[in-house]
């Protein structure tokens, strides 16, 4: 099973940014942590500040991975474009978020991802990615 994990603007800060709401560990280190949890997934992981890469990386992987975990950031509020590229790929796609968005500000209420996901996983830090795996195990 090969899934890939994509995440959207300012999550390379994680471990940085807000520690309040996104925990103190970095995203990479706890990358190598599925790694080693889950051995029988090929896990790749993809993030970038830009909504077209998002896009592009989606396109790439959604007709030949088995799975897409999708953290689109902020633009999961705004990105129509990112919407679409969901849609339109056959790969099946999670979509997490770290924190409750419905605790946080009413913008962050919208999704234009959602209703074109799988699924949805919000608000258990972290863990969100790990759940978001075991879906597709």
């Amino acid at each position: 099973m090969k899934i890939i994990i994509i995440n959207g603007p300012n999550l390379n800060l994680i471990g940085k940014r807000e520690p309040e709401v996104y925990g103190n560990e970095t995203f990479e280190s706890y990358f190598e942590k599925l790694q080693i949890q889950f051995p029988t997934i090929v896990l790749d992981y993809f993030q970038s500040n830009i909504e077209g890469e998002i896009i592009s990386k989606i396109q790439e992987t959604g007709f030949t991975y088995d799975g897409i975990v999708l953290n689109a950031g902020a633009y999961t509020h705004t990105s129509i474009g990112i919407g679409d590229a969901v849609k339109a790929v056959t790969t099946p796609v999670i979509e997490v978020h770290i924190s409750n968005t419905f605790s946080r500000e009413s913008f962050r209420h919208q999704s234009y991802i959602s209703p074109n996901a799988k699924g949805v996983i919000i608000g258990f830090g972290l863990q969100s990615y790990e759940l978001a795996l075991k879906s597709f195990i």
